[in-house]
């Protein structure tokens, strides 16, 4: 094995979404505040900051406005306020208004892209000192002699199918820290590890999650209103599948349309993509497409535990922020503010730390972050989306109570279960009939990949392992049907037959990284690790 070089930093942050960024360059305030060097360091398996993120997205300027007060004068892309908030019921064929739940008020909030506010978020931070290394995946987490983490590796470089090294042969580079934050997002693959480890979630509820699908559109000019956000619940889901959508006029005749499902659902003949696409066939939706043209696509799951899934945040050399740790707001439907914070909070205790005491473990992170607007944030909201377990009308009713007569403070907690456990065998269910695409409004999974810009090194070992390669055919496909064709946005799984005889086939090339199999998958069979740096999505402006 080859000798990988190291670099030595105060601090190393895995992903540069928005509580990486906002950890890193509130580190360097606070270095600059203290009078203390310190080295900080961001590493991002995408392309380039902005490649892999994804999101609606309303964003609640709060946490950037602490961050950096004079935002505006700074050219931060946040161009569009919004000016009317609408929250419809749909039908098959009708749409009827309903009051607008309090968390969903967006005065004062912004229509944005998230991977443009990465993206300047990033050239802040570098302005600042912090280096940003696009293209390379923490691959591995690195342990001290004593147990604790003192970094992470990057993968490497130039490995073929086989496990052999190819001509393009380069190791991955080790980065030490005296902290190592984990910014990973949705079901970091690194994070998972480390809860494992460090056993972060004993005595919390299992992680909910939700999938994300998103289309970017640009309308014909009579039809856009920029700065209007519509959300919808009801068709095409079920009353007692958890989901809805999203409806945001973006500037330049653009609308980010999108619906997320939770994938706590029932039926595993169920197809996230396909009920997305069955969405955009509701006549208030065709009429708005219409004459239009789709220029990106996109699929991430999003963590919807909340406040009583979130683990322990603090371990011997590191510290989690952001979506890794769970701080989407539901209700809000809103979690860039809230990551934000967490980045910094995080960066304050780390900073303490370092010019203090130097503990190996940043007791005070978690402790700190309990005294902040956003604990008691999502605190108020922790039973809304536990609610939609009695059904969408139940959820509602129940979430209008807590609300406005507890005002968020029940005194009671409505506990998660795990999503993977939820599946009914297919005997059990009905299966759904989906419409073919028409290819103007309504599309097939491989053409959608295609405008995500996806791209993986051909010959690498796959990113998608099996545990046990015998389980999709004897288990998925005997009793569930193969859910994983479905629940998959990307069309990466698909059963093929050879001499009459079923096998999974995996089209790893395909992957948008959006985890979604990592979770669903009824035995936890699949592990989603990363691929070669730089693969996957790159999302301009999602």
């Amino acid at each position: 094995m080859a000798e990988r070089e190291f670099m030595e930093y105060d601090a190393v942050i895995v992903g540069a979404g928005p509580s990486g960024l906002a950890c890193a360059i509130r580190l360097k305030q606070l270095s600059v505040e203290n009078n203390v060097d310190l080295g900080v360091c961001v590493i991002e398996k995408g392309s380039e900051v902005g490649a892999h993120i994804l999101s609606g997205a309303v964003m609640d300027p709060r946490g950037l406005s602490e961050l950096f007060p004079d935002w505006k004068e700074r050219g931060a892309p946040l161009n569009t306020p919004v000016t009317e908030d609408h929250f419809l019921y749909l039908t098959e064929t009708k749409s009827y208004k309903l009051p607008t739940p309090p968390q969903m008020h967006n005065e004062g909030n912004y229509i944005i892209s998230l991977g443009s506010v990465c993206r300047w978020l990033a050239t802040q931070a570098e302005a600042l000192g912090v280096e940003i290394y696009s293209g390379f995946a923490a691959a591995e987490v690195l342990y001290d002699e004593t147990g604790a983490v003192m970094g992470v590796a990057t993968g490497d470089m130039g490995i073929g199918k086989n496990g052999e090294k190819t001509a393009h042969y380069q190791p991955g580079i080790e980065l030490h820290a005296k902290q190592t934050i984990f910014a990973e997002g949705c079901r970091g693959s690194l994070t998972k590890t480390l809860f494992e480890k460090f056993r972060l979630c004993d005595g919390v509820d299992p992680q909910t999650y939700g999938i994300g699908i998103k289309e970017l559109w640009e309308v014909e000019p009579e039809k856009h209103a920029p700065g209007k956000v519509v959300h919808t619940v009801g068709w095409p889901m079920d009353k007692n599948t958890y989901g809805g959508s999203w409806l945001y006029h973006m500037e330049n005749n653009q609308i980010s349309v999108g619906f997320v499902i939770g994938l706590d659902y029932q039926n595993p003949y169920l197809s996230p993509f396909d009920e997305f696409q069955r969405f955009k066939t509701h006549p208030a939706l065709r009429s708005l497409l219409e004459g239009g043209r789709r220029i990106a696509y996109g699929a991430r799951a999003l963590s919807e535990g909340g406040f009583q899934s979130i683990p322990k945040l603090t371990f011997p050399g590191g510290l989690l922020v952001g979506d890794t740790a769970g701080f989407l707001n539901v209700p809000k439907i809103k979690g860039t503010h809230t990551a934000m914070k967490s980045g910094m909070t995080a960066a304050e205790a780390a900073c303490a730390n370092f010019t203090g005491e130097n503990a190996q473990e940043v007791n005070t992170y978690q402790e700190r972050l309990k005294q902040t607007w956003m604990w008691d944030e999502l605190y108020r909201v922790r039973n809304i989306r536990p609610s939609f377990r009695w059904g969408l009308f139940g959820g509602i009713a129940y979430s209008a109570l807590d609300t406005y007569l507890f005002r968020g403070k029940a005194p009671w907690t409505i506990h998660h279960h795990a999503d993977h456990l939820q599946l009914k065998k297919a005997s059990e269910c009905e299966r759904i009939s989906y419409p073919k695409p028409d290819g103007k409004i309504t599309f097939d999974k491989l053409s959608s990949v295609f405008i995500s810009n996806t791209n993986h090194e051909e010959n690498q070992p796959p990113h998608l392992k099996l545990y046990d390669p015998k389980v999709p055919i004897e288990t998925n496909l005997a009793l569930y049907d193969a859910p994983e064709q479905r629940y998959c946005p990307a069309g990466v799984y698909e059963i093929v037959r050879e001499d009459g005889k079923p096998r999974l086939q995996i089209n790893a090339q395909n992957c948008v990284h959006c985890k979604t199999c990592d979770i669903k998958d009824p035995t936890q069979n699949i592990n989603w690790v990363v691929p070669e740096g730089g693969g996957g999505p790159n999302y301009p402006n999602m």
